[in-house]
């Protein structure tokens, strides 16, 4: 019989992660987006390279911050009493790092395809700012910003190398899909690897459907908008 933990921790992680990146990646998209170029160009580096760096090597840079002995996580130790390594909500910290990129890079091509005139002659109408990016400009880039969230989630979900190194693999405690697929393929019980592949596959081919469908809905909206 299969325990269902590794899922529902799986899920949890994935779903808290995925509200910080969303609104952290728009926010991110936003404002950096209006940066100089020169200063554009070197956040835009720094928060996109956990994109294309080994997650091995996100989980140790998230050791060394966060680990007992570090700066971070010695600081919430002494303070909190809270161990921010080796929790199953240290695996929220890998999920968050290595999907943010993904939900930047989208929300940051959505704002920069936004016709900007929109803004404008909401301005000449005394529009406040806050109205403008609300009610305007993000209901424009809504599509764009849904996918990247789809696309951050199912990262999130997914995430191992990262997750291995902060959280580890505790059975009822830490253990994710993809730890416990990885622990039991090395205990060679195959037979239930398998059961878990199959659940990763099949939540991994829903998200790859939402977001063709998110898509979809975008061609067809810029379709209409350009025969309007």
């Amino acid at each position: 019989m299969m325990d269902w933990y590794p899922f529902f921790n799986s899920l949890r992680i994935a779903l808290i992660s995925s509200v910080i990146v969303f609104f952290g990646g728009i926010l991110a998209a936003y404002y950096i987006a209006r940066l100089h170029p020169v200063l554009k160009g070197i956040l835009d580096v720094a928060l996109t390279l956990p994109l294309v760096l080994p997650p091995t090597v996100v989980g140790y840079f998230l050791l060394m911050l966060l680990g007992p002995k570090r700066p971070v996580g010695a600081w919430f130790l002494e303070n909190f009493h809270m161990r921010l390594v080796m929790t199953w909500y240290s695996g929220i910290f890998a999920a968050a790092v290595v999907a943010f990129p993904l939900m930047y890079r989208t929300a940051r091509g959505a704002f920069e395809s936004f016709d900007e005139t929109l803004a404008f002659s909401g301005q000449t109408l005394g529009l406040s700012n806050a109205y403008i990016f609300w009610r305007i400009r993000m209901p424009a880039c809504r599509q764009g910003i849904l996918a990247g969230g789809v696309l951050a989630f199912a990262r999130a979900l997914g995430e191992y190398g990262a997750t291995s190194m902060i959280a580890g693999y505790t059975p009822g405690r830490t253990a994710t899909i993809s730890t416990t697929v990885y622990q039991l393929w090395r205990t060679d019980n195959d037979a239930l690897a398998f059961r878990w592949v199959a659940v990763n596959v099949a939540i991994s081919a829903a998200v790859l459907i939402a977001v063709n469908l998110l898509e979809k809905r975008e061609r067809a909206s810029r379709r209409s908008a350009g025969r309007g």
